[in-house]
């Protein structure tokens, strides 16, 4: 069978084995080409659209709180004081921070001189928008409705900055404690490049998919195919003949989430006969979302889940219902 047939198997395959292994549109940080990242307009934005999955990132504070930001603190791009001046870079480590302290800045609008807004120059601000707490999140998709919306959750944490965040056991004992309180297990995903979190999750709290975060270009390089990097919790892909995807089966994993410029139609149809869904990040040209969609992973991580909905949509797939909420 040709190359070009095996993909149109898979990708087919995918689509049609029902909903436990449907396409997922996922809105990476509530899909902040559209609204400012990580935020509740960002995330009622998103469930209103209508997505699959809410992609966000969360860290901890000093005094426990479990809330939402990309970056392991205070983003210098992002976040002003009360005076309305953005913080000093590098900014303060959000563990070094009260949640009261956190929540006077406002995140509402890029820096405008700063190269992230001339990355997402289209980006509606919400002046006066706080950082929130993952608490908060759930409660907006209470109100939204929404009974079927997911979560994919990244842990951020740096194994070579243990400063600037809890351990990795700290850290999986505050996020799996309030996801358990407030009720959530069954629609919730953890990610992370860092995957010592990921091996404390599948063992404290197997029902949760884990999702294997990799990088494999750059200076942000995660992952090395000839060994183990501070990144992997010891995983080697030299161990398992220099395939990611069997390591990453070997660690116990539900998905493999690598940066989409990594993947083939090969490495795709490897991780499905291993069991393991492809889920890519972050594509946000049409050509790149179609030829994803075209070798079959599984799902697709975007800052523009809406031109995401039409690509996928054109091609046939399911669209998940908006559910309009205010935030």
């Amino acid at each position: 069978m040709s190359s070009r047939a095996t993909t149109v198997l898979t990708s087919l395959w995918v689509l049609m084995a029902g909903p436990a292994m449907a396409f997922d549109l996922e809105a990476h940080r509530g899909g902040r080409a559209l609204l400012p990242e990580n935020t509740l307009p960002a995330f009622a934005n998103a469930l209103s659209m209508g997505v699959d999955t809410l992609e966000l990132d969360v860290g901890v504070t000093t005094d426990g709180e479990v809330i939402i930001s990309h970056e392991r603190g205070l983003n210098p791009d992002l976040a002003r004081n009360a005076n309305g001046a953005y913080v000093t870079p590098p900014g303060t480590p959000f563990v070094k921070l009260q949640f009261a302290d956190v929540r006077t800045y406002d995140v509402g609008q890029i820096r405008p001189d700063s190269s992230y807004a001339r990355q997402f120059p289209e980006q509606r601000p919400v002046p006066g928008t706080r950082i929130p707490t993952l608490r908060q999140l759930f409660a907006l998709v209470r109100k939204s409705g929404n009974d079927r919306v997911r979560f994919n959750i990244e842990t951020k944490i740096d194994p070579n900055h243990p400063d600037e965040s809890l351990d990795p056991q700290g850290f999986v004992a505050k996020l799996l404690g309030l996801i358990e309180a407030e009720k959530f297990s069954e629609r919730v995903m953890i990610q992370s490049f860092d995957w010592r979190t990921l091996q404390l999750v599948q063992r404290q709290a197997p029902n949760i998919p884990t999702v294997y975060l990799t990088l494999q270009r750059g200076s942000g390089q995660t992952i090395a195919l000839d060994k183990a990097t501070s990144w992997t919790a010891g995983f080697s892909p030299a161990d398992h003949g220099g395939s990611l995807p069997r390591t990453i089966k070997a660690a116990g994993g539900a998905i493999w989430s690598p940066y989409f410029g990594d993947v083939t139609a090969a490495l795709v149809s490897e991780a499905h006969g291993l069991g393991l869904r492809v889920v890519v990040w972050t594509v946000n040209q049409p050509e790149d979302m179609a030829r994803m969609i075209e070798i079959g992973v599984d799902g697709i991580i975007s800052d523009r889940p809406d031109l995401l909905r039409q690509v996928a949509g054109e091609r046939g797939i399911a669209l998940p219902a908006g559910t309009p909420v205010a935030p």
